[in-house]
């Protein structure tokens, strides 16, 4: 039985042994899979604080075209009305245009501003350019035309200052539209990379609960191999115990019944050895 007992309680000391192995190089998995949220969460916080500024920037500069646009705007308009009447007395005069100068003041406007803004291939820089140069051509042609015209060369002037002071305005606004629109990119572009961060974030997030509840169960059934190892620690030690006693139970019975004999003997007179006498004597004593 004991034999049986010992066999069992070696078993169980190697299965704790297997789980406590177990248990540790998982909490060491579990703990990479700990760091590497962290650093994708510490990453990701970082990205938001990025996101953040190109969103404030964003925001600086559209409220510098908001400040701009409307002043740009009405010196157009103001230019505009001066155009209209440069018109007028084109048509008043029989100075004949393709079509009339305000619209080819607009084009060419609409045209620069595409130049700026829009990013093209060569080739459609190139007819781009030669569109402008087309027809700031024909527009300084029918500038000369019109300065032979007092009246229409004063209005003229007036349209040009004014068109002048709003095209100020209008590199201010298509500057800080430029550069606004560029934080937008970016903003957008963090928000991508936020979205992919918080997913590995979550993922690793996710291998960790794994794991570590695996390695909770791992320590779970050490602790269980433990409890069995100290029960069966006493049951051995109980029976151990058992058995030194039995065979001193069995020892002192031996001794008295040969100590009788013994006696029996040194009445009759018969010699008795020195280890005799010292069984003989202790029988006596206890």
């Amino acid at each position: 039985m004991l034999e049986e007992l010992e066999e069992r309680r070696a078993r169980l000391v190697k299965l704790a042994e297997e789980a406590e192995l177990r248990r540790n190089e998982l909490n060491a998995e579990a703990s990479r899979w700990a760091s590497k949220r962290d650093r994708l969460n510490k990453l990701t916080r970082e990205l938001i604080a990025k996101a953040q500024e190109h969103k404030a920037k964003r925001e600086e500069y559209n409220r510098i075209v908001a400040e701009n646009k409307p002043k740009r705007d009405k010196l157009n308009e103001e230019s505009n009305r001066y155009y209209a009447e440069i018109d007028k007395l084109r048509k008043k005069y029989n100075m004949e245009s393709i079509r009339s100068f305000e619209e080819l003041r607009k084009e060419l406007d609409r045209l620069e501003f595409k130049q700026q803004v829009e990013v093209l291939t060569p080739d459609k820089e190139r007819q781009l350019v030669e569109r402008i140069a087309a027809l700031q051509k024909e527009f300084e042609r029918r500038k000369r035309e019109i300065a032979q015209n007092e009246k229409m060369k004063e209005l003229l002037d007036k349209a040009q200052s004014l068109r002048e002071e709003a095209h100020k305005y209008h590199e201010k606004v298509i500057s800080a539209a430029k550069i606004a629109q560029e934080h937008h990119d970016k903003m957008l572009a963090t928000f991508r990379e936020i979205d992919k961060v918080r997913k590995e974030a979550d993922e690793a997030h996710r291998k960790f609960v794994e794991v570590q509840e695996n390695a909770d169960l791992e320590h779970k059934a050490f602790i269980r191999y433990q409890r069995e190892i100290r029960d069966f620690d006493k049951l051995i030690n109980g029976l151990k115990k058992k058995m030194r006693e039995d065979r001193a139970f069995r020892d002192r019975i031996e001794s008295r019944k040969r100590a009788k004999e013994l006696y029996v003997q040194f009445k009759r007179g018969e010699k008795l050895s020195t280890e005799d006498l010292l069984l003989l004597q202790r029988s006596w004593m206890s």
